[in-house]
């Protein structure tokens, strides 16, 4: 399945759903280009959820502070959260009990960076490249090796494999990896946080392939 994140607007939204995504992830990290003010007015986010009741919205946050999480709980428009920064497990056990589901992302440079994925309580793990002083967005790839390897030990957890992933990339990615779903942000932009349809389409149509 694939899942577009950073959208910032109905109109990318609506393109990524209508070119096949699974899944939408809405920014809530300010220093990333593609972030949605934490004051910003998410009536468009849940009219996305009534008019596209398949897709899965998911607010992304990094070491989010409590006044974000309640606006995030009171919006009541998404399916899912997803933590990407570094929140303990049971943060995140805590935290994500308001919502359907939540992710966790883990930042992957070798398999120590892997082994601690058994202390957190959900089975969705989403696996980025480790760059310092990134949260994730950063285009680079991580060692599909490693995320195949994890995905064969670990068959009870949902891998979503992030991390520079491309329309010419990603096909590949998937034959190597066999993720439960490919996540892609920087990969199919005209300019941070503006999505590129040719690249989207392209992007989805390889990924499942």
């Amino acid at each position: 399945m694939p899942k577009v994140c950073g959208i910032t607007s109905w109109e990318d939204a609506v393109m990524a759903i209508e070119s096949g995504a699974g899944a939408l992830g809405f920014n809530f990290y300010p220093p990333s280009p593609r972030s949605i003010p934490a004051d910003a007015d998410l009536g468009w986010i849940r009219d996305l959820g009534m008019a596209f009741p398949d897709i899965a919205r998911v607010a992304v946050v990094v070491n989010p502070d409590e006044p974000l999480l309640r606006k995030l709980r009171e919006a009541d428009c998404f399916e899912a959260i997803q933590f990407h920064g570094d929140e303990s497990p049971e943060f995140c056990t805590k935290e994500g009990a308001a919502f359907n589901y939540w992710i966790k992302a883990l930042r992957v440079r070798s398999e120590e960076d892997l082994a601690v994925s058994v202390e957190f309580s959900t089975p969705f793990l989403l696996l980025d490249a480790a760059v310092p002083g990134s949260y994730g967005g950063s285009g680079k790839t991580l060692d599909w090796s490693l995320a195949a390897k994890f995905v064969t030990g670990y068959p009870g957890k949902k891998v979503l494999l992030a991390g520079g992933l491309t329309p010419n990339n990603v096909s590949a990615a998937v034959a190597q990896v066999h993720p439960h779903a490919v996540d892609v942000a920087s990969g199919v932009e005209s300019a941070p946080g503006q999505k590129d349809p040719e690249k989207v389409r392209a992007f989805i149509i390889s990924a499942l392939s």
